[in-house]
């Protein structure tokens, strides 16, 4: 069924806003080529594209296909004049047999557990090592907590319960509450086991915590894992054998050892908690490595008076390509993530551009970064915040795009992460101008935050920022369609039937993109530098530096 968009959707805040604030001439919001858009999203995730894997014959078409267009606009590339950011990267790809046992009882890979090895070691083979269950796996000197006090992990493996104690309980005042710190991300807990010198590291997955099912693991942790190329000693240091293991074999392992996962697991939410179960892992499959260059695409539309000063917009081309070994569909086409968003970021581009010719660009240069390899670790966005094309003092602010809104308008507008940057404000008053308000995400617990490209950026001090859409439909029909489009849509993150529809509702996404164009709009003319609130993770890097300087509420 196919649902009416709404008029005023196109011409955004005029006409759907009787009573916003006028905005001058030079601040008028653009009617979004909406067909442009559709069309975009629907070739980047088309089958050609083959779910757009990093060093694959779909990062080709993808590359070409977003640096011509890019081009068209009439924004230059920003690498000397190429689009092309290359990205060093490594593929590692462990065989789909492997021979895995955890105390006395076999694993099934896929059915019970998944593991890799980022090391180019031709293969894993472990026999007999240790296994100890180290709580959340945390070793965070600000909140006291350390859960591998007193352990030597050299040939030992970790097991570790996934997202943080606040999680948990949210009431005790133990970390950030339900909202999700870094402690609590997979990517943080394999790097805090290699740091304590672990053979291993295995993530106990539980569906609430993590925020998504066992089939995200399944599907994003199989096939070839991308990662950077890293220095000797960096690789070196890292786990032998990472992955994860399903919540029930891990309780059944647990009850072998007479021990009980849910005891402990409450324990580890309390204080911090270490147990050698007493049970070893014996870990045998073959790994193969292979190297090539990915690449970010990187297009800016130069300013007038302060070109050296960049905003950026970012969006990941990437996603998990395909699977040759699954039945039926094979492609994971990724139309929502994130087709969606690097469609998003080149309206964007192609609506500045328009303006610049017309005579009235903007005094700060904008810059386009489509990323690569973000749903492997942000790699992409990771190299580019270590290896800037332009330098990270004179870059202003980051705006990210990353899976739009296909459900329609909303009164509300979401803010991921809200309260940590000045960079904020400027959504929350283009949000007004469209009568909408802003609020924060309502599942801080699944740490969006830090599961995004913005979050590379925000670790060097760059004020960053990951918004849009909302909770709350703009009407009844609205509700009614998002609901049927929602119950159509389950279960298709990071899965096969992630595919564009031409039935998607996106006049809420022309209206997201309107706030982040009123934003950039009004920043590349002010000359304003936002910085990070008193509280934050990032304050002491970038400081706020206006009289407003506590978290903003």
């Amino acid at each position: 069924m196919r649902f009416a968009l709404p008029t005023c959707a196109l011409v955004l805040l005029s006409a759907c806003s009787q009573h916003a604030p006028q905005l001058s001439s030079e601040e008028q919001v653009p009617a979004f080529n909406e067909a442009r858009f559709r069309l975009d999203i629907q070739t980047l995730s088309s089958d050609k594209f083959e779910g757009r894997a990093p060093t694959t014959q779909g990062e080709k078409l993808t590359l070409d296909y977003l640096s011509k267009a890019f081009a068209a606009a009439g924004l230059v590339g920003a690498n000397d004049g190429s689009f092309l950011q290359p990205v060093p990267m490594v593929s590692y790809t462990a065989s789909e047999s492997q021979n895995i046992t955890l105390g006395d009882l076999p694993m099934h890979y896929r059915q019970d557990i998944v593991l890799g090895s980022r090391h180019d070691n031709k293969g894993v083979e472990i026999k007999d090592a240790p296994l100890v269950f180290v709580g959340y796996g945390i070793k965070a000197p600000e909140y006291n907590w350390d859960d591998y006090q007193g352990l030597d992990m050299k040939g030992k493996i970790a097991l570790i319960l996934v997202n943080d104690p606040g999680f948990a309980l949210p009431e005790s005042g133990k970390f950030n509450g339900k909202a999700m710190t870094y402690y609590g991300r997979w990517s943080y807990k394999f790097e805090e086991a290699s740091r304590q010198g672990a053979l291993g590291a295995i993530i106990i997955h539980d569906t609430k915590p993590a925020s998504y099912p066992w089939s995200v693991v399944e599907n994003s942790w199989t096939g070839a894992q991308q990662d950077l190329v890293l220095d000797k000693a960096t690789q070196d240091s890292r786990v032998q054998v990472e992955g994860w293991i399903t919540k029930e074999k891990a309780s059944e392992l647990f009850d072998s050892a007479g021990l009980s996962l849910a005891t402990l697991s409450d324990r580890a939410a309390s204080s911090p908690v270490n147990v050698a179960l007493q049970k070893s892992a014996s870990i045998a499959f073959t790994n193969k490595a292979e190297y090539a260059d990915s690449y970010n695409v990187v297009a800016t539309l130069p300013g007038q008076d302060a070109s050296d000063e960049q905003i950026l917009f970012t969006a990941h081309w990437d996603h998990i390509g395909l699977d040759s070994s699954k039945q039926g569909d094979q492609i994971y086409n990724g139309a929502l993530d994130n087709a969606s968003g690097t469609a998003g970021i080149l309206e964007i581009a192609r609506q500045f551009a328009t303006q610049a010719k017309q005579g009235k660009p903007l005094k700060r240069s904008l810059t386009f970064v489509a990323t690569t390899g973000e749903e492997q670790g942000l790699l992409g966005s990771r190299y580019y915040a270590a290896n800037p094309v332009y330098p990270l003092d004179k870059t202003v602010a980051v705006f990210n795009l990353d899976s739009t809104n296909i459900y329609g308008r909303t009164s509300d507008y979401t803010i991921v992460g809200k309260g940590k940057s000045q960079l904020e404000t400027y959504l929350v008053e283009a949000a007004s101008g469209q009568q909408r308000t802003a609020v924060s995400e309502t599942r801080p617990e699944s740490g969006g935050f830090f599961r995004s490209d913005h979050f590379s950026f925000a670790k060097y001090g760059v004020p960053a920022v990951f918004a849009g859409g909302g909770n709350n439909p703009v009407d009844d029909a609205t509700a009614k369609y998002k609901a049927e489009m929602k119950a159509q849509m389950k279960g298709c993150y990071h899965n096969v039937c992630d595919e564009y529809r031409a039935d998607w509702d996106l006049s809420g996404a022309l209206e997201d993109l309107g706030v982040y164009y009123q934003a950039a709009q009004r920043l590349g003319n002010n000359g304003d530098w936002p910085g990070y609130y008193a509280g934050t993770e990032f304050h002491q890097l970038r400081p706020a530096t206006t009289k407003e300087t506590t978290t903003a509420e």
